[in-house]
């Protein structure tokens, strides 16, 4: 991205050039360039020439204020290259740190969607394990009562076979027989 800038115009001074033996040797100060903010698109404009122009005295003279002035022009250019490279180095960081802001945006939400659906399926097998625990205890109870029933049969039983012995061996005893079959252990 190439700043073009607008050409500087030259202040006309009509004051008298020093005579050669006072111009100092290679005392030049460059301009400071302002460093140009990231969100300026131009950079500020600049005057680059600040020394008054000097006649042509003398091939000395004149060849250093060309090399001064070559060499302010690099400074500047050099200045405005660096401020690009900032430039371009902080877009850079600001895109970088927008996509990592967005892939962690990103990354929280695909995590909170498999949050939601772990939590929905626990909820599912637990509303499942309590349905199935009633049932498992409506089993429990119903095995329960069917056992009931069978101990009131066989205690119902009980009691019938223990009236009909007794029965029985009032019958045998009023008649003085014996019963036909006798038990094991009594011999036979």
């Amino acid at each position: 991205m190439a700043t073009e800038l607008p050409p500087t115009v030259e202040p006309a001074v009509t004051t008298p050039p020093p005579a050669p033996e006072t111009l100092p040797e290679k005392v030049v100060d460059p301009p400071t360039v302002p460093e140009t903010k990231a969100h300026d698109p131009e950079p500020l404009a600049v005057a680059e020439k600040t020394a008054a122009p000097v006649e042509k005295k003398g091939s000395k003279s004149s060849l250093d204020r060309d090399v001064a002035l070559a060499e302010v022009e690099k400074e500047k250019t050099l200045s405005f290259i660096k401020a690009w490279e900032e430039t371009e180095k902080t877009k850079a960081e600001n895109k970088a740190q927008k996509e990592l802001s967005a892939i962690t945006a990103w990354e929280n939400t695909k995590k909170a969607d498999i949050e939601a659906k772990l939590k929905q399926i626990e909820e599912k097998y637990e509303k499942k394990k309590a349905e199935y625990a009633e049932k498992m205890k409506n089993k429990v109870g119903l095995v329960h009562q069917q056992a009931e029933e069978k101990r009131a049969l066989v205690e119902a039983g009980r009691c019938e076979d223990r009236l009909k012995a007794e029965e029985l061996a009032a019958k045998y005893r009023a008649t003085g027989t014996v019963p036909k079959k006798l038990i094991g252990c009594f011999g036979g």
